[in-house]
């Protein structure tokens, strides 16, 4: 799984809100998603920002950042989170309930999938 910190020129980052009928849903997430067999984590993560977000994003911009580890059940999902400062178009939830963009800080106040908040500590000290 790959994940995106968009970050905006205020400091805040970007997450969304998984849609109903959705695991999870409710649960604020970093948008990103599952990568193909065959495809690179940038080449997956740059097509899902497409698709979730209406957004064009070159993979030359997108910087790794860190990665979290955890069991989903029988299952053990490692996700790799990318800082993103630079795209183009307006972020708009073609997949997701909503958007916010908020302060590294105020993301620990948000219900976030679990594999999500390990995530958090590093965006404080990178924004």
């Amino acid at each position: 799984m790959v994940a995106a910190a968009l970050i905006d020129g205020d400091g805040r980052v970007l997450v969304q809100q998984r849609p109903p009928g959705k695991p999870m849903a409710g649960l604020w997430e970093f948008p990103g998603g599952k990568v193909e067999p065959g495809e690179a984590p940038e080449a997956a993560l740059v097509r899902e920002l497409t698709e979730e977000l209406g957004i064009a994003v070159e993979s030359a911009c997108l910087a790794p950042a860190t990665f979290a580890s955890e069991r989903l059940g029988e299952r053990h999902l490692i996700l790799l989170l990318y800082a993103l400062r630079k795209w183009s178009g307006v972020p708009a939830a073609h997949h997701a309930s909503a958007l916010k963009w908020v302060r590294p800080l105020e993301l620990h106040g948000l219900e976030m999938p679990p594999a999500d908040k390990p995530l958090i500590g590093l965006l404080e000290a990178l924004v």
